[in-house]
């Protein structure tokens, strides 16, 4: 079994090369399992089985100036989502609360925007202390384009994680945006890591990348040292620029997550956005490459149903929890 064999050897030490990540996407349908397996010999290896969950607060939506093709919050969108400014210190402690009582690893705090004000940044800076000093719960902060100084601020504050993700390659992003460039994403990773916060960046497939640039992505995430990697599949929404693109099924976004599992054997992979739509009944074959999964809505799109995601986790054996092996948090 080609993929088993190649999955040992990754785990001692060998690196996947892009040729070996090209195959896996060129894989013949009926051949998706052999690949799944062989990435669950690295899931299983670095993490056994646990699964961690991750939950988010939309804490500030909408109104937001970028011009991002898939996002249903920008101004250049025809949506009629709910926008709002930042919501008060108090509901973003309420939110933790529940998280942490839903077993939730990891509370993820997202604004809209390209950066926060100071002001925004002084709010979460202090309602993560608040969390800090009432439960043991890990908190990523995902707010924008941030600089060195306000990611010592939020570290200093308590925050474990910040998320900004790539989105797309960076031959393919002036597709995607152009009110903003891929180099802007990677100095915000960069200050992150600066500041001795774990750093969380992910990508969107499924908005008409090829597989050269899928490949690059995982490669890019490796070089930067994401600790977290999101996978989002996209999700068309009406209204956007991307309200037509339709290239994802099932058996595409599990070559997807095995590519990043593969390239990425010791990471946190996620399974993010998108997966109830396009993994549709297959999402429990992608648990068994992802060790991580968000649990409720997204951002303006609504998830499953909670109790079918807890479900399906332990009818997989799997165990909620921190049990996996992670380096950094």
């Amino acid at each position: 079994m080609k993929w088993y064999h190649l999955a040992q050897r990754v785990i001692g030490g060998y690196a996947c090369t892009r040729s070996e990540a090209q195959e896996m996407l060129r894989v013949a349908d009926d051949e998706t399992l052999d690949l799944v397996y062989g990435a669950y010999q690295l899931r299983r290896h670095y993490y056994g089985t646990a699964m961690k969950l991750n939950l988010i607060i939309n804490a500030k939506s909408g109104r937001c100036a970028e011009n991002c093709a898939y996002c249903s919050q920008s101004i250049y969108a025809e949506t009629s989502i709910d926008a709002y400014p930042l919501v008060s210190e108090d509901v973003i402690v309420q939110g933790a609360r529940q998280a942490y009582e839903n077993q939730i690893g990891t509370y993820c705090i997202v604004m809209s925007g390209r950066k926060a004000s100071p002001r925004e940044v002084r709010t979460v800076c202090s309602a993560v202390k608040k969390i800090k000093k009432e439960m043991p719960i890990k908190i990523c902060a995902c707010l924008g384009l941030i600089n060195e100084e306000q990611a010592k601020a939020l570290k200093a504050a308590g925050v474990d994680r910040f998320n900004h993700n790539l989105n797309t390659n960076a031959s393919h992003y002036d597709q995607i945006a152009t009110t903003h460039h891929y180099q802007d994403r990677v100095a915000t990773i960069k200050a992150v890591k600066n500041a001795k916060i774990s750093p969380c960046s992910g990508v969107i497939c499924g908005m008409g990348e090829t597989d050269a640039d899928i490949i690059d992505m995982a490669y890019a995430l490796k070089e930067l040292d994401a600790d977290s990697i999101p996978i989002n599949f996209l999700n068309p929404i009406p209204g956007t620029k991307l309200e037509n693109m339709d290239e994802l099924n099932p058996n595409r976004c599990l070559k997807i997550l095995a590519v990043f599992r593969f390239i990425n054997p010791t990471k946190e992979i996620r399974i993010a956005g998108g997966r109830e739509v396009n993994l549709r009944s297959s999402q429990n074959l992608g648990l068994y490459i992802a060790n991580s999964i968000f649990i409720g809505d997204y951002l303006t799109t609504k998830g499953q149903d909670t109790t079918k995601d807890y479900q399906m986790i332990e009818d997989l054996g799997f165990s909620i929890g921190t049990k996996a092996v992670e380096t950094k948090i």
